[in-house]
């Protein structure tokens, strides 16, 4: 069984920093990429970055010169650097997960989700 584990969310004032990291465990035999999405109150999950295991790094825009992400393949890690944070980015953050478990199909896991509040 894949499980994702986050920590690092809570609150911080508007200009602060944040950094996630997520702890991905179980049988696994491949992992394409790990990130992280965002939901919003009444907004749709969505990516915020994620690597691949290629190394390529992509951002949506909003985000991009502020945060940073991290991941460790062989140690299935991914950690995000949020720097400068801005009222807007406050939302759940989970931890994503494109992998293909061991005797299983090709799949997306996601984590608990962690939430982080931005005061302005």
């Amino acid at each position: 069984q894949v499980q994702l584990v986050e920590s690092g969310g809570g609150l911080v004032q508007t200009g602060g920093s944040l950094r996630l990291s997520c702890a991905v465990s179980g049988n696994i035999f491949n992992i394409y990429a790990m990130g992280w999405y965002r939901q919003a109150p009444g907004k749709q999950r969505a990516p915020v970055a994620v690597i691949t295991s290629d190394g390529v790094s992509n951002y949506t825009d909003s985000v991009k010169g502020r945060f940073t992400i991290s991941g460790d393949f062989r140690k299935r890690t991914v950690d995000l650097q949020m720097n400068s944070l801005k009222p807007e980015d406050a939302a759940v953050y989970y931890c994503y997960l494109d992998a293909q478990p061991r005797w299983a199909l090709r799949n997306k896991f996601w984590g608990q989700g962690t939430q982080v509040t931005v005061s302005a």
